[in-house]
């Protein structure tokens, strides 16, 4: 099993800033893509910024220029470095990896995860 631990959510106001990590933990071998998703009270899920095993980035046009998402493969942590919030930047962030387990299959390959973390609350208000 791969687990999955966000953290750094709160309060802040509008033209502040955050930090959120992410470490990854358990069973694995490799992790490939690395990305956080965000969920807003009757929205959708959506993809806000993802990072690639090559450090390649994409970012929800959005919030371009304004959050910054890295890695530390050595943790197996992902970050998301968030300023100039707005509120309507409130909403729960996910993160998300995905890569190969320690333990392989029957047939000798190692096992593919995709896991999620639980979500920390990023509320932006005066």
């Amino acid at each position: 099993q791969v687990q999955l631990v966000e953290s750094g959510g709160g309060l802040v106001q509008p033209g502040g800033s955050l930090r959120l990590s992410c470490a990854a933990s358990g069973s694995i071998f490799s992790i490939n893509g690395m990305a956080w998703y965000r969920q807003a009270p009757g929205k959708q899920r959506e993809l806000v910024a993802a990072i690639s095993s090559d450090g390649s980035t994409n970012y929800l046009d959005s919030v371009k220029g304004r959050f910054t998402i890295s890695r530390d493969n050595a943790k197996n942590t992902v970050y998301l470095q968030m300023s100039s919030l707005k509120p309507e930047d409130t909403a729960v962030y996910h993160c998300n990896a995905d890569g190969l387990r320690r333990e392989r299959d029957w047939s000798g390959f190692r096992i593919p995860f995709a896991s999620w973390g639980q979500g920390t609350q990023v509320t932006v208000s005066a």
